[in-house]
């Protein structure tokens, strides 16, 4: 069968299964637009490139599938390298679909010309150019294939206008969709080394401080069940890092929390004073490490990643182990049953009694808001917890707003928590809640958001109240750009430079409601669950609810930037000078 390039794209992204994509036409990608009419994927016109990018991924978080975005030429190029960024650095599935000059005029700095390759190859785990039409079908196919495997991330298609123009010649081609995926040098190692998971094992029943250190590769390789069988079968605490809430219920006994710079004090200090580091889909980040040499100082460490460039990239494991985590940890319980189980344990007794000291003695706490008072942001948030089906879906931007998100909300199930952490991209929230609310239409979707984050994507409120995709957004208003003041106030001598935003100045209310959605403001603790109430019963169309927050309010614990762990900051209120 004779079709155009432009056809043959829309064809196979079909036959991958795709069911939505996030974009906006322009000229380079106009010839794909149009048999986008007679297909049954859903198109969503977004009102910014970045938009569509941050849409890819959110639905991406929440269905596992990789996420799809299709944009123009030149600028619009650009304005996806931040999702694309975001994407790579999170090991997000995504393919993203670029239009190009035609091939003849490139590099000759054509309308809208840029170089896609070039500017994307630092941010994508691969990416093409397609030459000729009959290629379509087999870059597709190998796009999607290297998007989801192995670690996950972005892959881009750039697809020059000559290829896919029906006009054209050079789109020609005879229709064909490949039965496999031949990549000689792609092979991701699934299967863990048998030896280093009995060494693994072994390391773990002479251990008598463990912890499991978590991280969003657990999800990626849909481990959950996996690490929570691991972790009861050997009686071990498991600390989560913010790409991998909810990856642990955090009501589970052996549940200690977030580590890291914003973690809570009991998560940080255990892995500062393990025995042995169980890192399973996790990378050592800066924000959970702190000042590197004196991380976890008298831990052995297991490294468990699918990528082998993670082993000894930051910290140098004493057994690496190269493979994806579900199926890893699988054969790392079997060859525990063999050595004993739970019977060939150690006497934990005291480390499981220093954990529950630190508990009672360092929670997370804050001022409680009073009638007549400052609402506090930590208030809000369990109000909004309390109010919200267990299986929510809670997006955040970047800042304050989403450290108190995910140490507040409390995450029973995989899957329920999206937001950027390698990239820490502001902006996030909107449109990512966006695509996991189309990901997942029977779930309540709660974005999360800041004042300053909110105003870097809100036009796709729009796109929200146009497209009918009843989202709900909780903007924490505090006036400022929280996280940079609270910088400033602890360690520039409260010299705010370039932080202050206005209470007032976006009027949220009266703009969430020119864009087509319904709109609340809360200024006090006792309005705060009836409004939410409210918000959470309207399911037709986005809700907006302002709240209007204390603007000195800090994020508690904090370990400052180039610290120890050991140098973690607790709320004041526990006395010892907050330590």
């Amino acid at each position: 069968m004779n079709m155009n390039g432009g056809q043959a794209l829309i064809r196979s992204l079909e036959l991958e299964g795709v069911e939505v994509v996030f974009g906006m036409p322009g000229g380079a990608i106009l010839p794909v637009y149009d048999p986008i009419i007679d297909s049954p994927i859903r198109h969503i016109l977004v009102r910014h490139e970045q938009g569509a990018g941050h849409m890819a991924e959110g639905y991406a978080h929440v269905t596992g599938r990789p996420g799809v975005c299709m944009v123009t030429s030149g600028p619009a190029v650009t304005n996806i390298v931040t999702p694309l960024c975001d994407a790579f650095m999170d090991s997000v599935p995504l393919v993203a679909i670029t239009g190009q000059v035609p091939f003849a005029a490139i590099g000759s700095d054509a309308f809208q010309e840029c170089d896609t390759t070039g500017i994307t190859q630092a941010v994508t785990k691969h990416n093409y150019l397609v030459t000729e039409a009959q290629e379509i079908p087999r870059i597709i196919r190998e796009a999607f294939h290297i998007a989801s495997t192995g670690r996950p991330g972005p892959v881009l298609v750039d697809v020059p206008k000559n290829i896919v123009d029906p006009n054209n010649p050079d789109s020609q081609m005879e229709w064909y969709w490949p039965e496999s995926v031949d990549l000689p040098g792609y092979k991701p190692t699934l299967k863990g080394h048998p030896k280093k998971i009995r060494e693994a094992a072994e390391l773990i029943v002479a251990s008598t401080r463990p912890v499991i250190y978590a991280g969003g590769g657990i999800l990626n390789a849909h481990a959950a069940e996996a690490l929570r069988e691991l972790a009861e079968m050997c009686d071990i605490p498991v600390v989560t890092t913010l790409k991998a809430r909810g990856a642990f219920p955090d009501d589970h006994p052996l549940a200690l929390g977030m580590p890291g710079m914003h973690g809570n004090y009991t998560a940080v200090t255990a892995i500062q004073r393990s025995d042995l580091l169980l890192a399973l889909g996790s990378r050592f980040d800066d924000r959970v490490t702190g000042k590197l040499p004196a991380f976890a100082p008298d831990a052995k460490v297991v490294h468990v990643d699918i990528d082998p460039a993670e082993l000894g990239k930051v910290r140098q494991p004493d057994v690496p182990i190269v493979g994806d985590a579900r199926l890893v940890i699988e054969e790392l319980v079997a060859v525990l049953g063999k050595l004993g189980g739970a019977e060939a344990q150690p006497d934990r007794s005291y480390w499981r009694s220093q954990l529950s000291g630190w508990q009672e003695k360092y929670p997370l706490t804050y001022q409680q808001s009073e009638p007549g008072e400052a609402l506090k942001p930590q208030f809000v948030l369990e109000r909004l917890r309390d109010s919200a089906p267990e299986d929510c879906i809670v997006v955040t931007g970047v800042g304050q707003h989403q450290m108190w998100a995910s140490q507040y909300w409390g995450f029973k199930h995989p899957y329920t928590w999206v937001s950027s952490g390698g990239l820490g991209t502001m902006g996030f929230a909107i449109p990512a809640a966006i695509g996991a609310k189309v990901g997942r239409p029977d779930r309540m979707v709660w974005a999360i958001d800041g004042d300053g984050c909110f105003q870097m994507t809100a036009q796709e409120m729009v796109t929200a109240a146009s497209e009918r995709i009843p989202i709900k957004v909780g903007i924490l208003n505090n006036a400022y750009l929280g996280m940079v003041r609270q910088w400033q106030e602890m360690f520039y001598d409260e010299r705010y430079s370039e932080v202050y935003l206005s209470p007032d100045l976006p009027d949220y209310v009266k703009w969430a409601e020119a864009m087509g959605c319904v709109a609340f403001r809360v200024e006090a603790p006792e309005e705060v669950e009836p409004i939410v109430e409210k918000a959470n019963q309207i399911d037709d169309r986005p809700v907006v609810v302002e709240f209007r927050t204390d603007s000195m309010e800090k994020v508690y614990p904090m370990v400052p930037a180039g610290h120890s762990n050991d140098d973690i900051v607790v709320d004041p209120t526990h006395g010892e000078g907050g330590r």
